[in-house]
């Protein structure tokens, strides 16, 4: 599960970078949880034009069993913002010809580089998503 101010534009912008699909929202499950009084319409906003929980988003991994448990990553809403460095980040690997660009388009799309590292003959960019979670690109 990831934090974030605003887990729609946060789980776009992941389902972006990975190439997974961002888990679509059932409008009709939303409205029902209302009507039966589970949920608030306080707990509701429209994004890009679909009913969703305020609270979190998702993307799946593209080979999740359509039957079973989805491999996915969660967002969720909290109020403050990132302060400290991550208890873990993901690793997107894009194979060592495709980094510089791969950096580039990423930094393009508002994420930061923060630095370099190497170790033996490995080597990879950290970087932080735009609300400053640190991943890195290898």
């Amino acid at each position: 599960m990831v934090d974030t101010a605003d887990p729609h534009v946060l789980a776009d912008w992941w389902a972006e970078t990975l190439g997974w699909p961002v888990e679509p929202t059932d409008e009709d499950f939303v409205r029902e949880m209302i009507a039966k009084g589970y949920a608030k319409e306080e707990e509701t906003r429209t994004y890009r034009g679909a009913l969703v929980w305020r609270a979190g988003a998702a993307i799946r991994h593209p080979d999740s069993p359509p039957d079973g448990p989805p491999r996915r990553i969660l967002f969720q809403e909290v109020p403050e913002p990132k302060t400290v460095k991550n208890r873990m980040h993901i690793d997107v690997w894009v194979g060592a010809d495709n980094v510089e660009a791969t950096l580039e388009k990423l930094t393009s799309r508002g994420a930061v580089f923060l630095h370099r590292g190497r170790q033996g003959p490995h080597s990879w960019v950290t970087m932080a998503d735009p609300e400053g979670n640190e991943f890195c690109i290898s």
